[in-house]
Formats: structure tokens, C-alpha cells, sequence
């Protein structure tokens, strides 16, 4: 069924959605505080560059496609990465990833053919001098050290040709008996707000403790995460600041119940598993062993979550700043509850080559139960406010899969806000909806891995398109 663990990740400053705007994570931080991202819009946790090795194996050259805009627009969005060295050791293994965009250099290439007129030595040296733009070129270098059994250090930076300075990150897990701790520190940290806008904080350090899903569906988390400088928009454009970037440190502690109930079930059995051949017996297994078993289920998740910010004034000038683009002040101190309900259908087993998967998720979202409650007394006292928040209303995303042929599955992520309307002419409230965010994938599930799948996914809303590799995350 759908994640629904997003509902309280999604508070916190650490979850990450896949983007190809960066090289070797893959993936951009939620911005905290929002609405719910889209299930399907979660990265991998997978690290980019051990995706690049194992999907290379399936692409000519080793070379894997993606689709992003660039803040050049003679760039191009279409860019090729691809993993060129990768060296393993006993308890550390390096890698260095690479990526290219093409559309730039075979613009210059055709400049220089159509202006010249006669092939001479230096011709060739004009085009050569292109393939040393900079611009064309971003590369980044990956680290991953075993400090213990339990514990790991990852180092990265990457440079981006297109753009000034570079990206580097620190991250430190360990792993106890019944919690995660994360310790993670970025310079810069780029950032994805629900509106598909990017935003790059210069400074973003964080600690967070992380309980395992007990038995009884209880869950906890407590971090402290530290903004520093004031962040700005990845395009032009003038968009709201979020208040949750502003320059800062902020204490957040949150708490989730989680609990699901089978409607009906068709359990596997041997007969499913084994097939009689006239050669003999075969052993086939579902494609994902996730998808075994044909059922309809309901789920639910309520928590809560605090949060208290100490500072977030560094300077007069950054007050300036920012005082125009947000109209709200942040609040030292905040708690709300939220909560999510599923409804899930599948029909198949998925093992079949054709028409053996067919699965529906149909999740309600609230994100803020104040903010909701805000909005609904506003509609009894018939009064209107200038200030929206994104909060106020609930969200609908629907899942959708359908097996094309074999492990080959279409898949459609799409959320609906449900928003209140009023008739100028009768003066009635009433329930309006609207598409909110969209995102379509290919997903080929890999039997080998019981539950790995290739995914190529694109987001109309974000121009963006991009192809990862997923396991162990329905």
C-alpha cells in the first residue's frame, strides 16, 4: 500500500525526492513543514553512483539518460551520466561519476561547419576548443568508509560546469538496536518545496534519531536541524520564501500511529509458486514478492509533531531581505497533528505475462489538523483572509498500476486538493478539486532481487524526467 510514513517524514528537514537537478545523490530535501510529497516522488535510498554501476550493466556504454531544466537555456535539459570509476577495498570503496549535456556542443559544432568554408587545421581546432567548455561538464566524487559493523561514513562533493562553486555533503549512520541516528551536514542543500521550486540553503547541518516500526505500529522521532545563510531560488524567478529555510536552529519531536486492516485476502500458495510443465516442475515466483497476493485493505497514520526555533535573525540585511518575500512571521514555538487513511485494492498475483496486476491506492491526506480547523470555522463565520496557507485543505493522491507485459508495470502517482468554492450567484460553499501534482513512471520489477525494480518516472509539473533503481520500496 502506499507509504504512509511520508506523513510524518515529511515534517522533518531529511526527505529526500528524486531529482536529477543534483549528480551524485539523485535526489533533493523536502521542504519541512509542507503538504505530503507524492509516494512515487520519493528517491531511492540506494546511493546515485552504486545506481549508475548496477544500471550501466542494461545501458549501451554504461551511459544512463536524464531530463532536467537548466538555468542556461542553451545548455539543453537532456544530459547523459554515467559511473567512470568506481574502486572497492576492504572496509571504504570510492567512485567517480561524470555527467554530460550534449545539446550545447552539437549547436557550436554545427555553427562552425555551416560558417566555414574551406576544412584547414585550424577548423579543427575552433571545434576541439568546444569540447573544453566547462559548462558542458559536472563530476562528482563519492566516498563511502565502514567505520564499524554499525556504523558508516559517507563523504561527496560534485561541481557543476553550469553553475558556480561546488556541492559537498558529510553524512555519519549508525545503526542501534531499535533506532537510526543520522548525523548529516550539506554546503550547499538544496531543497524542493510542494510547488516544484528549488532552493539552495549555503548551510544545512543536522542529527536525527529515528525509532524502527515497533510491532504495535508506534513510532518516534526526535533532531535538531541548522540553517545558516539566506537561501535562494534555484531559477529566477521570485517565489515565496519557505519559513522553514529561513537561518536557524530548530528542535522537532514527533510521534506516529500506524495501523492496518485486511478487508480480504487471497494468501499464496504452493499451487502459485510451483507450476507443472510436461518437462516437469517449475518454481515461479511474483515478480515482487510485494505484490504477491491478490487483497483490499484499509490503513491509517496519526501523529503529531513540535518544533521550537532558537534564533534566525544572523543580520539586519538578511531581516531585509526576506521581510518582502514572506508575509508571515515563523513562530519560535509550533505543534499540530496530522493523519492520513488508505484504501487499497489489488487484483493479480503478478506472475503471469499478461494482465495479472491491476492495483488502485486512494490515500487522504491531513497535513495540519489546525490549519484545517482554521479553514472550516472560516467558512461558518463566512469571512475571508488574503494570507493562504497550503495547509488548509486535505489531499487526495491516487496510485495506479497496470501491468503491461511480463515485470513491466505503468504506473500514475496524481494529488487533488480539495479546496472549498462559493457561487457568486447563490452565495453556497462547496468542495472543489483539482490536480495538484503528477508523475508517471515505467517500472520493470526485477525477480532476481524479490523486490527491486528499474524505474524511469517524468513530472509534467517539474519538466523533469529521470531513471533510477529501487528496491525494497513499494
Amino acid at each position: 500500500m502506499a507509504n504512509l510514513r511520508t506523513a510524518m517524514d515529511s515534517g522533518f528537514g531529511d526527505l529526500n525526492i528524486a531529482s536529477p537537478q543534483t549528480l551524485l545523490e539523485g535526489s533533493a530535501k523536502w521542504v519541512p513543514g509542507g503538504p505530503f510529497p507524492l509516494d512515487g516522488a520519493r528517491a531511492s535510498r540506494a546511493l546515485r553512483v552504486q545506481q549508475l554501476s548496477l544500471l550501466g550493466n542494461g545501458f549501451p556504454l554504461g551511459i544512463i539518460p536524464s531530463y532536467s531544466p537548466t538555468p542556461h537555456k542553451e545548455l539543453g535539459s537532456f544530459s547523459l551520466q554515467s559511473l567512470f570509476l568506481r574502486h572497492e577495498f576492504s572496509d571504504w570503496w570510492l567512485g567517480l561519476a561524470a555527467q554530460f549535456r550534449p545539446k550545447k556542443l552539437i549547436s557550436a559544432i554545427k555553427a562552425e561547419i555551416h560558417g566555414g568554408e574551406e576544412w584547414e587545421l585550424s577548423a579543427f581546432k575552433d571545434i576541439a576548443k568546444h569540447f573544453l567548455d566547462k559548462s558542458l561538464y559536472s563530476l562528482g566524487l563519492c566516498s563511502q568508509i565502514s567505520l564499524t559493523s554499525s556504523s558508516s561514513l559517507l563523504l561527496s562533493t560534485e561541481a557543476q560546469g553550469e553553475r558556480k562553486g561546488r556541492r559537498s555533503r558529510t553524512m555519519l549512520i549508525h545503526k542501534l538496536p531499535n533506532h537510526d541516528l543520522t548525523m548529516e551536514a550539506a554546503w550547499p542543500e538544496l531543497y524542493i518545496d510542494h510547488n516544484g521550486k528549488y532552493w539552495d540553503v549555503p548551510e544545512s547541518i543536522s542529527l536525527d534519531c529515528s525509532s524502527l516500526v515497533s510491532e504495535s505500529g508506534l513510532r518516534y522521532r526526535v533532531g535538531l536541524h541548522k540553517n545558516s545563510g539566506h537561501p535562494q531560488a534555484l531559477d529566477s524567478s521570485h517565489n515565496e520564501l519557505p519559513l522553514a529555510l529561513m537561518p536557524g536552529l530548530c528542535a522537532k519531536a514527533a510521534f506516529s500511529y500506524e495501523k492496518s486492516k485486511d478487508l480480504w485476502r487471497q494468501e499464496e500458495t504452493k499451487k502459485d509458486v510451483i507450476v507443472e510443465t510436461k518437462r516437469g516442475q517449475f518454481w515461479r515466483p511474483a515478480y515482487d514478492i510485494r505484490l504477491k497476493e491478490p487483497y483490499s485493505a484499509i490503513s491509517g497514520i496519526i501523529g503529531g509533531i513540535c518544533a521550537a526555533w532558537i534564533g534566525g535573525r544572523e543580520s539586519s540585511a538578511t531581516d531585509k531581505i526576506a521581510r518582502p518575500l514572506d508575509a508571515k512571521r515563523r513562530s519560535p514555538f509550533s505543534a499540530d497533528m496530522f493523519g492520513s487513511v488508505c484504501y487499497t485494492f489489488q487484483h493479480g498475483k503478478f506472475r503471469k505475462l499478461y494482465g495479472d496486476l491491476t492495483r488502485i491506492d486512494a490515500r487522504l491526506d491531513i497535513c495540519s489538523a489546525s490549519a484545517l480547523a482554521e479553514r472550516v470555522s472560516k467558512i461558518f463565520r463566512t469571512s475571508s483572509s488574503n494570507a493562504e496557507n497550503p495547509l488548509y485543505s486535505p489531499r487526495l493522491s491516487l496510485i495506479f498500476q497496470q501491468q503491461v507485459a511480463g515485470p513491466l508495470v505503468f504506473r500514475v502517482d496524481s494529488k487533488f486538493l480539495l479546496d472549498s468554492w462559493s457561487s457568486s450567484s447563490s452565495g453556497k460553499q462547496g468542495i472543489g478539486m483539482h490536480m495538484e501534482d503528477l508523475i508517471c513512471s515505467l517500472n520493470y520489477h526485477l525477480r532476481l532481487l524479490h523486490s527491486g525494480k528499474v524505474v524511469a518516472w517524468y513530472s509534467p509539473k517539474r519538466k523533469e524526467a529521470m531513471i533510477e533503481l529501487r528496491l525494497f520500496e513499494f
